[in-house]
């Protein structure tokens, strides 16, 4: 394959050897597996910003910390400088979010550096050694499901701890690794803290979650975490270890809860369905 002219880059500097195969395509950056020495690795490459709109991500960027005023000006006019700018924080965002998690013990890819605007990190393989399947493109038992859906809520309380929100979790942006789900893509990742969207797009991460799972283990979908650690996360009591039930006692002086469940399982429903237009739009960049 022609080498593409951001990985000819990391080759030149000594950064990768060889880039063996495209890996995944998608709106936002193209995957390619990468031999670094004796390592297999992936390369990031983010998509030029011609090729992608800003327009959909303001709900995502309240509360990003922005480096200087010159920048936060440039941004908030959308000058030529100000986009430009934007589109370097998109791309750092994730790169800063992917060592913090890391670091913090959430099961992310291992990051190795970002080089050229390209993050070179871990690829996530299964027990055969062959790229990792996407938890959408499995199937699970009941039992890998209840599993899979109590190590998945451990990482959105340990990303919540690192004050953070995935912001658009779903079974495709989830590898199935051999010990199990690793959580990936974060350009939009949320701030807990300075986000007036931050629950809404935390609950509907794990209602995400749970509607795919909800599948195998029906009963899942009477489970209401993330609720439950939303409430935690507020009141400064939630901690990486906290022990969760899946159970939320509702003021019902103020909720109509028929009315939650409903909305509830519409989101369910929307995301299945996102869920499958994206599939269907990467099926055709492949």
């Amino acid at each position: 394959m022609r080498t593409p002219e951001s990985l000819q880059a990391l080759i030149d500097d000594g950064v990768i050897d060889e880039v063996l195969r495209p890996l995944k395509s998608g709106k936002e950056a193209a995957v390619y597996v990468v031999r670094s020495g004796d390592d297999v690795r992936c390369a990031k490459v983010y998509k030029d910003m011609a090729q992608r709109s800003f327009q959909q991500r303001v709900q995502y960027q309240e509360g990003r910390k922005v480096r200087g005023s010159r920048e936060a000006r440039a941004q908030a006019k959308s000058s030529k400088y100000g986009r430009k700018q934007q589109e370097t924080a998109w791309k750092n965002t994730e790169v800063d979010a992917l060592y913090q998690l890391r670091d913090a013990g959430v099961r992310v890819p291992e990051p190795y550096g970002y080089y050229h605007g390209v993050l070179v990190m871990e690829l996530v393989t299964d027990a055969e050694g062959y790229s990792a399947a996407r938890l959408g493109e499995v199937e699970l038992s009941a039992q890998q499901a209840r599993a899979f859906h109590q190590v998945l809520v451990r990482q959105v309380v340990l990303m919540l701890c690192c004050g953070l929100i995935h912001g658009d979790l779903s079974p495709y942006n989830v590898l199935v690794g051999p010990d199990g789900p690793v959580v990936i893509d974060f350009p939009q990742v949320v701030s807990a803290g300075g986000n007036n969207s931050a629950r809404t797009m935390l609950l509907r991460d794990v209602n995400n979650l749970t509607a795919y799972l909800g599948r195998s283990a029906p009963e899942l979908f009477d489970t209401w975490y993330g609720e439950e650690m939303w409430a935690l996360f507020e009141a400064g009591e939630l901690l990486p270890d906290s022990v969760l039930t899946g159970t939320f006692v509702h003021d019902e002086s103020d909720v109509d809860l028929d009315s939650v469940r409903h909305a509830i399982n519409d989101a369910r429903e929307e995301a299945l369905i996102r869920q499958q237009g994206r599939e269907a739009a990467e099926a055709m960049d492949d």
